[in-house]
Order: structure tokens, then sequence, then C-alpha cells
């Protein structure tokens, strides 16, 4: 089995999750079984995947495994169906809060909130107040209908353990929160009570984690080829996957710069989030890399023993590629576009002076956001932004919007004619590569990874200098005063767009394929097991402690 291994799913996403649905468009096609594996509780998950294709067969959640509710059928849960124990209640309803009041008589006994994502009231929360009125529980409900985890409130208002319990409403895993030596609120241990009564205790959720992986090598083993272990977010497995206990095919997906300057790859910091697995990268048998100048560097700076493969995160369906193609004349005119999180790394608000410089020239010049806002550091991005509009007085040309479905995306890329982009990193950019599936001309400061690739200069569009806010602007008026020119690269944006098409993008695929069918594997039997677990001699591990 091939897991691909992240941390969630939910309305909005990164990157990371849509390449994550492209990969699992073009194994669907090829019949290649797969599971997308997510670490962390969220009881929406489902409703999310099912949204975007993705279905429960190709699903697997770390607490859904352990509550037994992998394939739980859907079941409908709503206000009245909760028992308080109390004759008389109240339900007082605030529709703009997405919740009931219960009352008996003035005590409020417990606020019900429900699912806004339909409109049939699901029970998310029951909320429940002692006779004083203190909050000293919390149960969460998962949106297919089950009770799935219950928060117990200490006496000074703090989360203090947390259970999860499978569908059957039996305990099945808890964490405990406690103060630590440097008086930090933290989760201290894990207790995972399994199905043949083996109790476990783990440290944190790493050492869970592990378990979790070891049980699914376990599930899923096969004599004859291993199973592959594939981290897309790799801080959620890097640990993990290095201390399995059955041979598996483990694989670094790298789907960002590797380095915190993405400009300086042999000597910069490493970016956080890969240097715990860059500085182990020989404990795994692969590395992929979303481009072949990322690959290299790689190779330059670590040489490391583990196969290296350049892989595409994104793909252009053969749909896509056969569409009519749609001209410059008939798009919004001087329209340039962006979408992506309204976020620092993203340098919107230089690519907003480059329009303000521009708009000396093309004065009906305009600029399309579309993101969600990233609130780090106190809304730096989006204060950057407000800066850049007023110095060049841009608030009746630049407009922020918020985040798109996907068909929203593919809608506004072909009414717009550039795509533009000044990060300070990337690590492919999935949405310059769908613009320039349709026809948008692009204009990118040269920047590692993936836009200094997914744009050939001077052929559908322009890579400017790193920092070149005035080059940019220069492009810019290049193109908005030669239409001839601005049609000429979009057709060449739809031409070159072939180069990540489904076909391609699997053969890369097939190369690791290849290389993980050679691995040699051999089962070994467990040291270490659970209190009360049965060992292979059908003794239980304490009656051998005593």
């Amino acid at each position: 089995m091939i897991f691909f291994i992240n941390s969630s799913f939910n309305e909005k996403n990164s990157g990371i999750e849509h390449a994550q649905l492209k990969r699992a468009a073009l194994f669907r096609k090829h019949a290649q079984p797969f599971k997308l594996v997510f670490r962390e509780w969220n009881p929406t998950i489902h409703y999310f995947l099912a949204k975007v294709g993705v279905n429960d067969e190709e699903t697997l959640v770390m607490f859904d495994y352990f509550q037994k509710a992998m394939n739980f059928p859907e079941k409908i849960i709503q206000v009245k169906d909760l028992d308080f124990g109390l004759l008389n209640i109240r339900y007082d309803k605030e529709e703009e809060k997405g919740r009931y009041l219960i009352f008996q008589e003035q005590q409020l006994v417990a606020r019900v909130s429900y699912f806004t994502e339909d409109s049939l009231e699901r029970i998310r929360s029951v909320e429940y107040f002692d006779g004083f009125g203190n909050l000293y529980r919390v149960d969460f409900y998962d949106f297919r209908g089950f009770l799935s985890l219950a928060q117990w409130y200490t006496p000074d208002n703090k989360i203090g353990t947390e259970v999860w319990y499978d569908i059957y409403g039996q305990p099945i895993l808890e964490t405990y929160n406690r103060y630590n030596a440097r008086k930090n609120y933290i989760k201290t241990g894990w207790r995972l009570i399994e199905d043949n009564g083996a109790i476990y205790m783990f440290s944190n959720i790493e050492e869970l984690t592990l378990h979790f992986l070891n049980r699914l090598n376990e599930k899923y083993w096969r004599d004859e080829k291993a199973n592959i272990f594939i981290m897309d977010r790799t801080h959620l497995a890097d640990w993990a996957l290095l201390n399995l206990e059955h041979p598996a095919y483990t694989v670094l997906h790298l789907h960002n710069a590797h380095m915190s300057d993405a400009q300086d790859a042999m000597y910069s910091m490493l970016n956080n989030f890969y240097e715990f697995s860059l500085t182990n990268v020989n404990g795994y048998d692969a590395i992929i890399s979303a481009t072949e100048k990322q690959t290299q560097d790689i190779r330059k700076r670590f040489n490391p023993s583990a196969k290296l493969f350049t892989i595409p995160v994104g793909i252009n369906s053969e749909k896509i590629l056969r569409e009519k193609r749609l001209p410059m004349s008939l798009r919004k005119n001087h329209s340039i576009l962006m979408t992506c999180r309204i976020a620092p790394e993203k340098g919107i608000d230089k690519v907003i002076e480059a329009v303000g410089i521009a708009k000396r020239k093309i004065h009906d010049i305009t600029l399309d956001v579309y993101g969600y806002i990233d609130h780090r550091n106190q809304d730096e991005a989006k204060k950057a932004i407000d800066d850049a509009i007023e110095k060049y007085e841009l608030n009746n040309c630049v407009h922020l919007h918020d985040y798109l479905e996907k068909e929203e995306v593919i809608s506004v890329q072909k009414e717009h004619q550039v795509y533009a982009l000044m990060s300070v990193m990337e690590g492919f950019n999935l949405a310059l590569l769908e613009a320039q599936s349709h026809g948008m001309v692009t204009v990118t400061n040269d920047v590692n990874y993936g836009p200094n690739d997914l744009v050939v200069d001077k052929k559908n569009g322009y890579i400017v200098s790193f920092n070149g806010v005035e080059e940019m602007a220069e492009k810019f008026v290049t193109l908005f005063s030669n239409e001839t020119l601005l049609q000429s690269l979009s057709t060449n944006a739809y031409d070159l767009s072939q180069r990540f098409s489904e076909e391609r993008v699997w053969q890369a695929w097939q190369e690791l394929l290849r290389d993980a069918a050679t691995k040699k594997v051999r089962k070994i039997t467990p040291i270490h097991k659970g209190i009360g677990e049965q060992n292979p001699n059908n003794e239980k591990l304490n009656d051998s402690l005593r």
C-alpha cells in the first residue's frame, strides 16, 4: 500500500493539500491503490474530503483508526436527541451563533453548538455546566454522527483530561494536560487501549504516531512487496519512519525550499520543517523534489545515499490540456492576478508596488488578489499590502478577495491576462502552473524553486531579479503595450503546459514505484508490547515480569 502522510484537511487548504488531490486523481486514474493518511483529529475531515471527491476507502485518519470509525455510516444527531437526565428543560436557539442554550427553569444546563456546513443542525459540541454555572466538560461530535472527544475541565478552567471514544461509546484514547517544570501547560502523556485489551502509554504524540504507523505497516503487510510511506508534511512522521518495527520504503517529499534562504541552497540554515529529516537523510529510502533544480541542490549539499527523484507536484489533466484556448483579446484588459495566501513570504506588497509604478504608463492596469489572510505577526502581510496601496493611491485598481474554490479559481484565471509572483521562497507553485495551463502570461521573480522552472523566460513570460520591483513594472508595461507579444506568450503558455501532462508525471512516479518494488522486506517479531498484550508464545508480558 502507498501512504501519503499529512496533518489534516479543511475547507481552506494550502498547496500541499491541493497537490495531494491532483496526485490522488492521477493514481485513481491508473488504478494504483493509495491512502491519504492524516494524523490530527478533525471532526469534519470526511465531509470536506468528500466534497473534493476523496472517499473513505482512500482516507485513513489516525484517530479514526483507533476509534473504529474508518467507514462509519453517517447518522444525524440533533439537539433533541440528547438526554440531559432532567425534566422540563427548555431549548433557546441562538441562530446567529449556531447553537442552543439548554435551561432547566433559570439554570443553564448546557450549550449545544451545531455544524453550520449544512442545514441539518448536526451536533458539533455540547458544553456542560454544573449547578454553580461552571463549565466542567465539553463533548465534541464527529460530523458523521457519534461522540468523538470529551474534554474535562479543571477548577481553574483549563482542559485537564481529553478522552476519545470509539463508535460504540467506549474510551480508547486519553491524553493528560499538566504543568511542566517550566510552568508550561502541555500534554504530558497518552494512554491507548487496543482492541485486545492491551494498554499502551506514550510520552507524546510522536510515540503514538510511531505506534499507529507500525500498525498500518503490519495491517497492510505483503511479504513480496514493501509498503510505501511518503511524508507530505515531513514533521509529522520524520522520526517515526526512522524507527518502524518492520521494513518499509520511506520517502521524504520536499514540498518547499529546504533552506531558510531560498537563494542560498548550499550554505543557509535549513528550513526547520526539514531540518531533522535532512540531518538524518540516509535513514530514508528516497527523496522527492518537485523540480530538477532542487534535486541537484540536494545532491550537491548532502550527497545522500537515498535515491533522488524529481516528480512535479502539479499535474495538468487531459481535460484541461484539450480545452478551447481563450485569446487575450477576450479577457479583462491590462489585468493581473494573484491567487495565494495573504502571507509575508508571498511578496504581494511588492507586486502592488510594481503595479503602482506601471500605472504611470498603463492607466487602466488592475490587480486582483484572491486568498485567505495569514494573521501571523499581527497581520504583517495585510498591513504591508495596505501601505503599498496607500503609497501609490491604488484603491481603485487593486482589489483583495476571499479564498476561492477550484472551479472559481479556473474562472478568474480565464478572465485575467497576466499572473504575477514575487515570493521569498517556493516549492513549486501550483497556482502558477494552473494559470499557465489557462493561457496566462507570467511575470515572476527569480526564486527557488518552481517559478524559475515553470517560466521559460521570454517564452511564456518573464523572470525578473529576486527583488526586482522596478523590473516587474517594466515587464507589465511591455506586455500591456504590445498586444501581439502578449498573445504570443499566452500561446506559448498553453503549449508549454504539456510538460506537466498526466502521462509525463505518471512516468516520473513509475520510476519511484519500480525502485520501491526492489526493496527487500523481512518481517521481524516486535519486541515491545503493551501491558496485557499476548506475545507470540501466548504469554502475557506482565506475567514474564513477575
